[in-house]
């Protein structure tokens, strides 16, 4: 009966980091993302802040039902654990690919002749009156938008 609080917010707390962590790790630059993974990453994403909500609550009412019958240092355990589980459900709510996929607003350029691109690179080519940029797909995966000003004009190159 004494351990069954530290389970039940463990469990808690497993199931939170869950929510939080595995959209994140499927759904990060530069790696593939399979179907299935992917559509269970965005399943996840559109429910995980009610069940958020839900881990934490739990973890509060089960905190909160605990504590005057668990010894002071089991009282420390159940707090500590139920600071987790909240802060995960807060964590939640933040927008981390908005915090991640930036515009690229400076970016810098060589000579075709200086660069280390692979011939396979896929780029964004642009040319204004015969002069010509090219921003590689590789770069701008991250950032999804380059602002640039080129041939005096200022242009978005997204894909």
């Amino acid at each position: 009966m004494r351990t069954r609080p530290i389970l039940s917010l463990t469990l808690l707390l497993f199931i939170s980091l869950f929510l939080l962590a595995y959209p994140v790790y499927v759904i990060r630059p530069f790696r593939y993302q399979g179907p299935r993974e992917l559509a269970a990453a965005l399943l996840i994403i559109q429910y995980r802040p009610i069940l958020e909500i839900l881990c934490a609550a739990a973890a509060l009412f089960i905190l909160i039902l605990a504590w005057r019958s668990v010894k002071p240092l089991r009282k420390v355990g159940l707090a500590i654990l139920t600071v987790f589980v909240v802060a995960f459900a807060a964590l939640s709510r933040i927008n981390i690919y908005e915090k991640m996929f930036h515009p690229l607003d400076l970016p810098t350029f060589s000579a075709a002749s200086q660069t280390k691109l692979d011939p396979a690179e896929q780029v964004i080519a642009v040319q204004v009156n015969g002069i010509a940029r090219a921003y590689p797909i590789r770069d701008i995966s991250y950032h999804h938008i380059v602002n640039d000003t080129f041939a005096g004009r200022a242009i978005v190159a997204t894909y």
